[in-house]
């Protein structure tokens, strides 16, 4: 009966650690993503110009568009 006692604790402690971890994590990384939100138009305009082209506003919402496209496409 001892035996069955340990097996029953130690698969609520597992149980409990996995839901713990999963809420740590997800909180982990709302903080993460509200410190450092995705990329952004002034961010894309910024990166452009440092790669030596000139952004259009045309251009930059044609990146937008396409990363957004990627990310639901990820969902």
């Amino acid at each position: 009966m001892s035996i069955t006692w340990v097996i029953v604790i130690a698969v609520l402690t597992l149980l409990a650690g996995v839901a713990l971890g999963f809420f740590i994590a997800r909180k982990y990384m709302m903080n993460y993503l509200k410190k450092n939100p995705p990329i952004n138009e002034q961010m894309l305009r910024t990166l452009m110009m440092q790669m030596g082209q000139k952004p259009s506003q045309k251009k930059i919402n044609q990146m937008m568009r396409a990363m957004n496209d990627q990310q639901q496409q990820k969902k």
